[in-house]
């Protein structure tokens, strides 16, 4: 078994870019209804970020109860991530240092969407 993200945002041929500019990857548009995009997947180091857009997935309401835990592996990327998710968002837990030997915060993003970010020492 395998789990994938699955992002439901609002305009998602705009969102899939704003991903991109945080995690990097390369973009593969699944679905499009004219100049829309309804489905988009981010391939990013070997992990996958499926967005869709509300048009296609037709969310009830917008809640805090999935998390997209991500785990990277460099700090300089982590700190790069953590900044821009947090820009035009919200810290739901400030960045510290874990008992783990690294780092965790908790970000909610621009879309709603929140983040659990670690990053483990070697």
């Amino acid at each position: 078994m395998k789990a994938i993200p699955f992002i439901v945002v609002e305009n998602c041929k705009d969102e899939i870019n704003y991903y991109q500019s945080i995690f990097g990857g390369e973009i593969v548009i699944l679905r499009k209804q004219g100049e829309e995009v309804l489905n988009a997947d981010l391939h990013v180091d070997g992990a996958i970020l499926k967005f869709a857009d509300t048009l296609a997935a037709k969310p009830a309401v917008k809640g805090d109860y999935v998390r997209v835990f991500v785990s990277i592996e460099k700090e300089e990327a982590y700190r790069t991530i953590y900044r821009e998710l947090a820009a035009n968002g919200a810290i739901n837990v400030d960045m510290y240092e874990a008992p783990f030997n690294g780092l965790l915060a908790i970000v909610t993003d621009r879309n709603g969407v929140c983040w659990v970010l670690s990053y483990y020492r070697s």
